[in-house]
């Protein structure tokens, strides 16, 4: 069967057509639906269509590291369950990845493994939280990440597809499916899809990697898990001081309140962070500032059932005597990190939840082992 007509009204003037201009042929589209469909009946996939991961695709990904198909570089002892190198790959293939942004996905993982929380409950946690990546250095532009407008959105093949990797290795590797070992009440939107592209070029401070221990100008990933994402709408004042205040009542909100301390980072967008350096303040003023300011008295907490605490966690106490004393919540610079990202177009920053703490370190993307070689012919889907 031929592939089917896919041209559309464009307003734009670009070729929606589809039509391969390369004079290759092109794919059976019957051919690939079955591959498709083989995914799901297998239980592989997300909830979206999976790329068949053939071997010779399998070994263009494995071609691009120096690590052993085998070597062990992630596991869950609570499911005793572990992930190699080469079930990186498969996942990382059937997200839809390029494999030149396979040595990505292995730096985002080893992230991901520093943090006490994925390695311990995080990803079965009711919260359901998310994986947030932070790409900073040259491998942005190299590979074609999204650095400016619609940080957190779609539309970007690499931001998408290797966010969508993580989730898949913590499927099929990890076996943390919905319903079975996951047991997020309500889940977050987007949990396998936030992969942020630092906007270095429009950042007044040095970039986020640096805080994770890398140098400068190096090509490195961060990531944490978040519980949620809340927006902070401020085009308001030109007042450096409202601007942090408006992100302060965001942090502090009870309803985000779980434990006597937290963790929020926080996505200023650039015309936010400018504002910020051009009053003098450096990112570690705006963390020292933060920390000050975000928390409730309690009077607060006693209203929201949030006031009494038995160890680390909070529990309603109707004892009135603490009602004006202010409860600050963020303990360290480490509990509330800072990225700059998205465009400057307006003033729209982001607060992100932290479950639990993030670790504080950066992983170098290691170079290419070698050019991915060409593909081949369509090949058998691998069990």
């Amino acid at each position: 069967m031929t592939q089917a007509d896919t041209t559309g009204a464009d307003t734009t003037g670009a070729d929606t057509s589809g039509a391969d201009t390369s004079g290759a042929e092109a794919p059976d589209p019957d051919a690939a639906q079955a591959a498709i469909e083989y995914c799901y009946d297998r239980d592989w996939s997300d909830g979206l269509p999976l790329v068949p991961a053939s071997q010779p695709l399998v070994d263009r990904f494995l071609a691009t590291t120096t690590r052993a198909p085998d070597e062990v570089i992630g596991e869950l002892e609570q499911v005793g369950r572990n992930c190699t190198v080469y079930l990186a790959a498969v996942n990382a293939a059937m997200a839809g990845c390029r494999p030149e942004y396979f040595p990505v996905v292995l730096a985002a993982f080893e992230a991901l493994m520093r943090e006490r929380a994925a390695r311990g409950g995080g990803w079965q946690s009711t919260s359901g939280p998310a994986p947030m990546i932070v790409v900073n250095g040259p491998i942005r532009h190299e590979l074609g990440f999204n650095t400016t407008g619609g940080a957190f959105g779609p539309g970007f093949r690499p931001n998408a597809t290797v966010a969508r990797a993580i989730g898949l290795i913590v499927r099929n590797a990890f076996g943390i499916r919905p319903h079975v070992l996951e047991q997020a009440t309500q889940g977050l939107p987007g949990r396998w899809s936030i992969c942020l592209a630092e906007n270095e070029e429009e950042s007044p401070w040095p970039p986020f990697a640096a805080d994770g221990g890398q140098p400068a100008g190096a090509s490195a990933v961060s990531a944490t898990l978040l519980r949620t994402c809340e927006f902070v709408d401020n085009r308001h004042t030109p007042d450096p001081e409202q601007v942090l205040w408006d992100i302060a009542d965001t942090i502090s909100r009870t309803g985000s309140l779980i434990f006597k301390e937290t963790s929020a980072g926080v996505v200023l967008c650039p015309e936010h962070a400018q504002m910020l350096a051009g009053a003098g303040l450096e990112k570690k003023a705006v963390q020292e500032w933060l920390i000050e300011h975000c928390g409730r008295t309690g009077a607060d907490l006693r209203h929201a059932g949030k006031n009494g605490l038995r160890g680390i966690a909070r529990f309603a106490d109707p004892d009135t005597s603490a009602d004006e004393e202010f409860s600050r919540i963020l303990p360290s610079p480490r509990h509330v990190p800072i990225v700059v990202a998205g465009a400057r177009n307006a003033a729209i920053s982001m607060v992100v939840r932290i479950f639990g703490e993030w670790s504080g370190t950066a992983i170098p993307v290691a170079p290419l082992a070698a050019a991915p070689p060409p593909p081949t012919a369509p090949a058998e889907v691998t069990s």
